[in-house]
């Protein structure tokens, strides 16, 4: 008789594997773009703070990592965790579009 838990396993570590990946590329390239540039469309504090919640969100993403490593990938992240987290990486991206928009004029 077949697992009936395998298909969603596989599913798990085809979906979540790569999702959880491409968070931590983003999240990475944003503390470096946020690291070394000097944005000036965003006060020192608006700057300080959004590094501060990629820092946060990548300790976050660092420890789903462990927990869905150490189960096997038998375990899922709750959307509650995953949207802001992707909120976060679209708020990167329109700040680093905007950054480089201003560059070029």
């Amino acid at each position: 008789m077949r697992d009936s838990n395998l298909p969603g396993t596989e599913l798990l570590k085809t979906v979540l594997e790569p999702l959880l990946e491409d968070f931590q590329y983003w999240f990475a390239r944003s503390r470096d773009f946020l690291e070394s540039e000097q944005i000036s469309f965003m006060s020192e504090q608006e700057q300080s703070d959004l590094l501060l919640r990629v820092k946060h969100a990548q300790n976050e993403l660092n420890t789903a990592k462990m927990l869905f490593t150490a189960t096997d990938e038998q375990v899922g992240i709750d959307m509650a965790t995953i949207m802001p987290w992707h909120q976060l990486v679209a708020e990167c991206w329109n700040v680093s579009m905007r950054f480089h928009q201003a560059r070029e004029v």
